[in-house]
């Protein structure tokens, strides 16, 4: 397994078969946390889903998922049984994770949170935004999946807001991290995908591009990071990588038009 700090350069360079942990430099200084957003690298998976893929909703052999969830897992020592996941809706609900809430299937939500050790939360992604958030005095962890959706409906402030009032969390404490997403350049959407952004963030949020074919395009990363600033949380940490412009390393459902697989990110309290 090849463990890299976020964000690193274009491509890694390295073999499909080998396991790659990424990871943020300001939740490294947390040894309490465990964490890693894992590239498409080192799976069981073939064909358009090679090979990390850890998402049972697209049309990958099940076995194989499987197979990729146990090695994502297993990085950290962790079980399937042990962790927590979402069924995602690119929505705006924010779902309280316990041992004891633990199900099969998943509640359906676009966001995760806990204050329990020992209990991986984990979510999948090919283009969307993936957020992770901590607590330093209040060991809450948290994660999210945020599309243009997600931005419209501000998951991320839904889950600061959750963790806020489930644990007393300040935003002003909170640590958050940006991972891989979507850039802008890749990123064209319609006018009205681009309002209902554009409303969703603070004023002068510089969001927006026009391409070549006169098109806006939406940049999702530093609209979210607007929204995180916009709540005053303390530290923000951005990958800066695009999803759709490196396909040797991450899944891009625009760039590889539907059909690929899901990379995995996980976060946990060490026990």
């Amino acid at each position: 397994m090849r463990r890299v700090t976020l964000p690193f350069d274009r491509s890694l360079h390295a073999p499909a078969d080998d396991l790659v942990v990424c990871q943020f430099e300001g939740l490294l200084s947390f040894p309490e946390v465990e964490h890693a957003v894992f590239t498409r690298r080192g799976g069981a998976s073939v064909g358009p889903y090679a090979s990390l893929n850890v998402s049972r909703s697209v049309a990958d052999d099940p076995n194989a998922v499987a197979e990729n969830n146990r090695r994502m897992l297993g990085a950290f020592g962790y079980r399937r049984e042990q962790a927590a996941t979402a069924w995602l809706v690119h929505g705006g609900h924010v779902a309280m994770i316990t041992r004891s809430s633990l199900s099969d299937p998943p509640p359906k939500a676009d966001a995760i949170v806990t204050r329990e050790r020992g209990l991986p939360l984990t979510m999948r992604f090919a283009d969307c935004v993936p957020i992770v958030l901590y607590d330093p005095e209040r060991q809450a962890i948290g994660m999210a999946h945020a599309g243009w959706r997600g931005v419209a409906l501000n998951v991320a402030a839904a889950t600061i807001r959750a963790m806020v009032d489930a644990f007393g969390c300040e935003p002003r404490r909170m640590w958050a991290g940006i991972g891989p997403a979507i850039g802008v350049e890749h990123y064209e959407v319609g006018p009205d995908v681009a309002r209902q952004v554009t409303q969703a963030c603070p004023p002068g949020a510089r969001l927006t591009q026009v391409g070549r074919n006169g098109r806006p395009h939406i940049d999702l990363a530093t609209a979210v990071r607007s929204q995180l600033e916009s709540l005053g949380v303390g530290s923000i940490e951005t990958s800066g990588l695009c999803t759709a412009s490196n396909t040797a390393d991450w899944f891009s459902h625009r760039a590889e038009k539907g059909r690929t697989g899901r990379f995995g990110l996980l976060v946990a309290l060490a026990v």
